[in-house]
C-alpha cells in the first residue's frame, strides 16, 4: 500500500472546553491510522498560553504547547464549551486571522464556532454550534448563516455542535479523504449505529427557542408530535388552545417562520426517515404511521425534502449521496420527534389529544 499524505490538525483548547467533543473529534483520527496501518492523520493540542486547561467536567488537560509554539498544520479546530465569550482575547483573534491568511482550514466544535465568528472568519459561511448558542449567534453575527445541523462543512470551514457530533463530522472528512469503506469501518469499531450527515439536525427544545412566552405554541407543537399517525386538523388545534385558525397561522409565521401545516409536515417526514433508518417497516406501513393518505403522496413529499425517494433511503449511504433539501419550509431548529422505535411500538410519551382534553 503506497504512503498517503499526512493531514495535520491542531486542536486549540479553550478554558472550560467540552471533553466529550474533543474525544469525539480525535478518536476517529486515531482509528483511521490504526485500521489503515498508516499515519493518515497527526494531531496536537494547544492552549492560548501553553498552560493546562480545565475541561468543563473539571479534568485538567496539559496541551502540547501554546499558540506561538503550535506546529504548522493543515487544519486548526477551536474547542469551546462553557462561558465561551470570556475566552476570546485579542491575541487569540489575531492568531486565528493569521491562520486564515495562510489558507488554513478552520474549524470549531461545540461553541468553538463562536470564536471563529467573533474573529470575522465565518462571515458569508454556514456554520453549526451547540443549540444553546443558536439564538445568541444569530443575533450577534448577522453575516453568519447559523444552522441547527449537527455539523456543517462549508468550503474551508468545518464546524459542529457538541457531544458526539464532532465524530460524525470527522467521519465525513475521513470518508472524503480516504473513502467510505474506511469511515464505515471506523464507525463499526466504535459500535456507532450510523454516520449522521449534514441534514441531521440537533434536537432543540422548543422551550429554548421560545422561552416561556408562548405556552400555547408549545402546547400545539406537543400535540403535533403526539399525533403524527393521524394528523389533527388545524382548526381543531386552534380550537384546543382557544385561538382562531388565523391567529394560529400568524403565531407560527412570527415565531417559527413557517405555516403550521409545513411545520407538521416536516415533523412527519423526520419521523419517516427515523423509521426507515431504524426499523424494517415497509414503506406502505411507514407512510400510514406518519399520517400520509397514500404511498405515492408520501414518496413525493419525502423525495422533495430529502432528495432521494424513500425506496432508496435504506440502500444509499449518507456519504455516497449529495442531498439538496428543497425548502418545504425554512431550515429551523426543530425539536425532533420521539425515538422512532418507541413510536413504532406505540409507546408515545405524549398523550393523545383526547386524553389531553379529558
Amino acid at each position: 500500500m503506497s504512503a498517503r499524505p499526512v493531514s495535520s490538525i491542531v486542536f486549540l483548547l479553550l478554558d472550560q472546553f467540552t471533553l466529550i467533543s474533543l474525544a469525539s473529534a480525535v478518536e476517529p483520527l486515531r482509528m483511521a491510522n490504526q485500521l489503515s496501518g498508516q499515519e493518515l492523520y497527526r494531531w496536537n493540542t494547544a492552549s492560548p498560553d501553553g498552560n493546562p486547561v480545565w475541561a468543563s467536567d473539571g479534568v485538567p488537560i496539559t496541551p502540547d504547547g501554546s499558540l506561538v509554539s503550535a506546529p504548522s498544520s493543515d487544519i486548526v479546530v477551536v474547542c469551546g464549551g462553557i462561558g465561551i465569550q470570556s475566552t476570546v482575547t485579542g491575541e487569540l483573534i489575531k492568531w486565528l486571522r493569521t491562520q486564515a491568511r495562510y489558507s488554513k482550514r478552520l474549524g470549531g466544535i461545540c461553541t468553538g464556532s463562536w470564536v471563529l465568528a467573533r474573529a470575522g472568519l465565518l462571515d458569508g459561511y454556514e456554520c453549526s454550534v451547540h443549540w444553546e448558542w443558536l439564538a445568541a449567534m444569530q443575533e450577534a453575527f448577522p453575516r453568519v448563516a447559523v444552522s441547527s445541523s449537527l455539523f456543517t462543512l462549508d468550503r474551508d470551514r468545518l464546524t459542529s455542535s457538541g457531544g458526539t457530533a464532532p465524530m460524525d463530522m470527522m467521519l465525513h472528512l475521513i470518508g472524503r479523504d480516504h473513502g467510505h469503506e474506511l469511515s464505515a469501518a471506523i464507525s463499526d469499531m466504535f459500535v456507532y449505529e450510523r454516520i449522521r450527515n449534514e441534514q441531521d439536525h440537533q434536537r432543540v427544545p422548543l422551550k429554548h427557542m421560545l422561552g416561556t412566552q408562548q405556552p400555547k405554541l408549545q402546547e400545539i407543537v406537543a400535540l403535533m408530535e403526539a399525533n403524527l399517525e393521524e394528523p389533527i386538523n388545524l382548526d381543531e388545534l386552534a380550537d384546543y388552545v382557544a385561538l382562531s385558525r388565523r391567529q394560529l397561522e400568524r403565531m407560527f409565521q412570527k415565531y417559527l417562520n413557517c405555516s403550521p401545516s409545513r411545520y407538521y409536515l416536516r415533523l412527519r417526514l423526520i419521523r419517516a426517515r427515523q423509521l426507515l433508518k431504524q426499523t424494517p417497516i415497509s414503506i406502505v406501513e411507514l407512510a400510514l404511521l406518519c399520517g400520509f393518505v397514500s404511498t405515492p403522496h408520501f414518496s413525493k413529499c419525502y423525495r422533495e425534502y430529502f432528495g432521494v425517494p424513500p425506496s432508496d433511503e435504506r440502500s444509499v449511504t449518507d456519504s455516497e449521496r449529495s442531498i439538496v433539501i428543497k425548502p418545504i419550509m425554512p431550515a429551523l431548529p426543530v425539536p425532533l420527534p420521539m425515538n422512532a422505535l418507541e413510536h413504532a411500538r406505540g409507546e408515545s410519551t405524549f398523550a393523545s389529544i383526547k386524553n389531553l382534553k379529558s
